[in-house]
Formats: C-alpha cells, structure tokens, sequence
C-alpha cells in the first residue's frame, strides 16, 4: 500500500518485511524488487530519507541494494523453501510476489520448509 501511495503501483515484482515472531513488529527494514531498472532511480529518490511513517517516527528509511540475492527469481528462490513459507506463519508475515500490481500466490516451495525457530533473546539466549 505504501509503496502504491508513493507512485509505484505495478512497478515491483517482489515484497518482503521481516516481522519479529516474538513482538509481532517489522525487524525495520524490507526487501522490494523493481520489475524493470528504469524504476529504481525514482524508486531510490523517493524512499532515501523517507519520514513519512503512518505511524509517527523519527525513523529515516535508508536504501541500499541488497546483495547476494538480486532480481525476482533469486528472491523467490531465497525464501521458497524458507522457514518463513511453513504453514505456522501468518500470510502477512510471509513474503509476496506481484503481477501487474496484482498479488499473486508465492510459487510453491520444493521441498518441505521446517517450521521457523523462535528464539528466546529475552532471557539473554539467543
């Protein structure tokens, strides 16, 4: 919805914010993929220094490129089978993939993804 609002509907193939299973709340950062190059300089402008939070923040949103995994088939391949795709975890959790502006299901993992682990940092075990 953010990222529509801000100009780029249909633009991006590929959403992901990593949620703490703990405290249910985004780790503070995502993984967007643009469906074409041409996206990413107006992409990159209008997100580098981002404030404008719904929720109020003194937050500033930084872009950088993500590495090793770049382009919608290495994402898709990077969490297809990953704990995050087992059936416990909330859909909304739960990387998506875009057609057209139009979310699409998530291609089906090959093998089984284990259930992800949740670790108790609160008492200082990570």
């Amino acid at each position: 919805a953010m990222l529509d609002s801000e100009g780029f509907a249909g633009q991006y193939d590929f959403v992901y914010l990593p949620i703490d299973f703990r405290s249910h709340a985004s780790l503070g950062y995502a993984f967007v993929n643009m469906v074409s190059p041409q996206f990413v300089p107006a992409l990159w402008s209008a997100f580098d220094g981002f404030m404008k939070w719904v929720l109020p923040s003194r937050k500033v949103c930084y872009v950088s490129w993500c590495g090793p995994h770049q382009g919608y088939e290495a994402h898709v391949q990077r969490y297809r089978n990953s704990p995050v795709m087992h059936s416990v975890v909330p859909d909304e959790y739960k990387p998506m993939v875009f057609k057209n502006g139009v979310r699409m299901e998530f291609p089906p993992p090959t093998k089984n993804p284990r259930a992800p682990r949740v670790r108790n940092y609160a008492r200082g075990n990570p």
